[in-house]
C-alpha cells in the first residue's frame, strides 16, 4: 500500500506547518493554515499514518484534531503561556484512505480566561470523516 507523495497542499493559503511537536514531526510534512479565526492543519494520507487496515488511523485524527483546535483557541489569548487539554471526544463518521488530503477545520466555540472550548470537522478530500470537541485549561505567563 503505498501511495504518490505529494510535496504541495491542493488548497491556497496551506504552507508547512510552524508547529513542531516530537509525535507529530515523523507524520510530516504537515501543512497549517492561518484563518485569522483558526489554524487548519493538513496532509496528504500516506501508509505511516494507517492502521492495519489501511485506514488513516484514530490515534492520528485525534492528535491533529487536538493540535488544530488548541491552536486555534490560543489565536484570541493575550498573554498565553499555552493550553493545556482537559477533555477531548472524538467521533469518527467515515473512513479517510490512503492518497486522500486529510484537513482539520476548527471553531473556537469560547475562550475564557481559564478555559477554552473548540469544535472541528475533519475532512478526507472534503467528505466529513470525523468531528471533535475540546476544553482546554489556559496557562497565563
Amino acid at each position: 500500500m503505498t501511495s504518490e507523495i505529494h510535496l504541495d497542499p491542493p488548497t491556497e493559503g496551506f504552507k508547512r506547518h510552524f508547529r513542531q511537536s516530537p509525535l507529530t514531526n515523523p507524520w510530516g510534512p504537515l501543512y497549517s493554515k492561518n484563518t485569522g479565526s483558526a489554524i487548519h492543519i493538513g496532509l496528504w494520507l500516506a501508509e505511516p499514518h494507517t492502521n492495519s487496515r489501511g485506514l488513516a488511523h484514530g490515534g492520528l485524527i485525534t492528535a491533529l484534531a487536538d493540535n488544530a483546535m488548541g491552536l486555534s483557541c490560543g489565536l484570541g489569548i493575550e498573554n498565553i503561556a499555552g493550553l493545556v487539554t482537559v477533555g477531548l471526544t472524538v467521533d469518527f463518521l467515515s473512513s479517510a484512505r490512503i492518497g486522500q488530503w486529510l484537513e482539520v477545520q476548527p471553531e473556537v466555540v469560547k475562550t475564557g480566561s481559564t478555559l477554552s472550548f473548540a469544535q472541528c470537522l475533519v475532512t478526507a478530500d472534503d467528505k466529513a470523516c470525523a468531528r471533535a470537541n475540546a476544553t482546554f485549561s489556559v496557562l497565563k505567563r
